[in-house]
């Protein structure tokens, strides 16, 4: 049988203040409710066999306010940012551009003392490689949306640069299905119904 693994995002930290490399921020009161108003449609999701989630106190905080109990996962941290970790984009572009823009355009540089691109994008295509068979049918685990690009990209086997095109919501999900080295995208969204004229 296939595994089924389902991406849960994290919810925000806050939706006032800039993404930031790294953020290790708590949910504040508006992530909080984000995470009321969301957790009918992602309670079911707790049935799952396997709960993982990053390591982050956001991800965290998200599975257990979702009754997950997950699993903290050091193979779906964030990307290491090297010195670069707390800033935004924006910092670092204005702290060195020339660091940023080869960082953007090449997948393997680590202009920022840290991990590439690439690096990130393996690590946590191989901790989904891993999930062994026995493991259970299905798994559910919540992660940076930066974690869930990284796994889409290794999954689909896109050029690296396809992260940057990638775009997770918090507490979206996303599900892939398959086993090691072989995964497909499945979208789960409701069909319509046909009208009743």
């Amino acid at each position: 049988m296939p595994l089924r693994v389902t991406f849960v995002a994290a919810a925000r930290s806050s939706s006032l203040l800039a993404e930031r490399f790294e953020d290790d921020r708590q949910l504040d009161q508006a992530g909080w409710d984000e995470v009321q108003r969301a957790a009918g449609g992602l309670l079911p999701l707790a049935a799952a066999d396997l709960r993982y989630c990053s390591p982050t106190p956001r991800s965290r905080a998200t599975g257990d306010a979702l009754g997950y109990a997950p699993l903290v996962q050091l193979a779906l941290r964030d990307c290491d940012m090297g010195r670069w970790r707390g800033l935004t984009l924006g910092e670092a572009m204005a702290r060195e551009p020339e660091a940023v823009d080869a960082w953007l355009a090449d997948p393997r540089a680590t202009p920022h003392g840290g991990e590439s691109l690439l690096g990130f994008i393996s690590r946590v295509g191989g901790w989904l490689d891993t999930r062994p068979a026995d493991d259970g049918g299905r798994i559910v685990a919540v992660a940076e949306p930066s974690v869930i690009r990284a796994a889409l990209v290794y999954a689909l086997k896109a050029p690296p640069t396809t992260y940057w095109n990638i775009d997770v919501r918090p507490l979206s999900t996303t599900t892939v299905t398959g086993r090691g080295g072989r995964w497909n995208l499945r979208l789960d969204g409701i069909a319509p119904q046909p009208s009743r004229t």
